[in-house]
């Protein structure tokens, strides 16, 4: 396991009892626009702003944020709030333009953190700079390399980080815009339980109809913070409209937040609520994954009919089982146990490939 030194964010006056919350616009737009919202949350007692000043866009053309002409209104919202400001980083450019201004902490965001190059030139650019740094997940669900993204601001010298989790995309058509996959921030938190963990609902749900649900699941599972996007006109928005909400709205997700108790006694522990969490979201993790292998075993059965085959193929399923055994032993995992989920899984990919093999015959008949 590799070893993080991680220190507590230090922002004088601020109080980092869970959940931590960072709120702002996805973008500033205007200077009206970023302190009319910078104020409203101000109300509301948040402390740190979130703002994005550069937009890494998919398409050139596209609204890819002011730029360094935002700074002077970053610089206005905490002379007449109060509050810390922090900007996304993705160049040793934009660190050095961050720290010229002021800002009070920044985040690599998900396509950044995707890039080792990138980490790295962010990484050096920030050296001798004692400020804290956010890292999201990368866009593609690999831990490994989120945490080579941590390990890169952290040799730097960066001691005060945390993680965010944005999910991760998908090819998959569900309800989220980048799918959670609970179980890597959960690991992430296993190897590392110093490292302060944020999640980003907004990105994860990408509607505001989830953001709600999403915030809660990060409480139950004992997370440190959210990182929401606000805007006081979301409608207007410039970028990424449908999953910003009101500072009212926000107040309203805030206040029906329940934080449960993360340890049982004097032992940190987590609590029955948060493992039967984390088996939940393994169970539908399971689900997805075993959707995806009988579509799979479906369009096998369509090459099968096409192409002449029988359905059933006795050597690769034995094959098939001898595998199976073998690395289920490997993890540690009872190997009968594991034979007889396969053997269903196998007979259900049998019953799916006949009835797609039945159909087809039947509708070469009725032609």
């Amino acid at each position: 396991m590799s070893h993080l030194k991680i220190d507590p964010i230090n922002l004088p006056g601020l109080d980092l009892k869970r959940p931590i919350i960072i709120a702002g616009p996805c973008s500033i737009e205007t200077e009206e626009q970023t302190l009319s919202t910078a104020h409203l949350l101000a109300a509301m007692g948040i402390k740190l702003f979130r703002a994005g000043v550069w937009k890494p866009r998919t398409h050139p053309g596209d609204f890819e944020g002011v730029g360094s002409v935002g700074f002077p209104w970053l610089k206005k919202v905490k002379k007449e709030t109060g509050m810390y400001v922090g900007v996304e980083v993705a160049s040793a450019y934009h660190v050095y333009e961050a720290i010229k201004h002021g800002v009070d902490m920044m985040w690599i965001g998900a396509r950044t953190s995707a890039n080792p190059f990138a980490v790295q030139e962010v990484a050096n650019a920030l050296k001798g700079v004692n400020i804290p740094v956010f890292v999201k997940n990368p866009i593609n669900p690999d831990l490994e390399l989120w945490i080579g993204a941590i390990e890169r601001i952290n040799n730097a010298g960066i001691t005060q980080i945390a993680a965010i989790h944005r999910g991760f995309s998908t090819y998959d058509k569900t309800e989220f815009r980048n799918h959670p996959q609970w179980q890597i921030p959960i690991e992430l938190r296993r190897r590392f339980p110093e490292l302060p963990m944020i999640t980003d609902p907004s990105h994860i749900g990408g509607k505001r109809s989830l953001i709600a649900t999403i915030s809660q699941e990060a409480m139950d599972l004992n997370f440190d913070g959210l990182i929401i996007e606000s805007h006081c006109n979301p409608d207007e928005a410039w970028s990424d409209a449908q999953q910003q909400i009101t500072p009212g709205e926000l107040k309203k997700l805030i206040d029906g937040l329940i934080l449960r108790r993360p340890k049982i006694g004097d032992t940190p522990r987590a609590t029955l609520d948060e493992l039967r969490k984390q088996i939940d979201k393994l169970d539908n993790d399971l689900l997805d994954t075993l959707k995806e292998r009988m579509k799979i075993s479906e369009a096998i059965g369509v090459y099968k009919f096409e192409n002449n085959i029988t359905i059933l193929q006795a050597r690769r399923y034995d094959e098939i089982m001898k595998d199976r055994r073998e690395r289920a032993l490997n993890r540690g995992l009872d190997a009968d146990f594991v034979i007889k989920i396969f053997e269903a899984i196998h007979e259900e990919s049998i019953n799916r490939q006949s009835a797609i093999m039945n159909k087809k015959i039947k509708d070469k008949e009725e032609k």
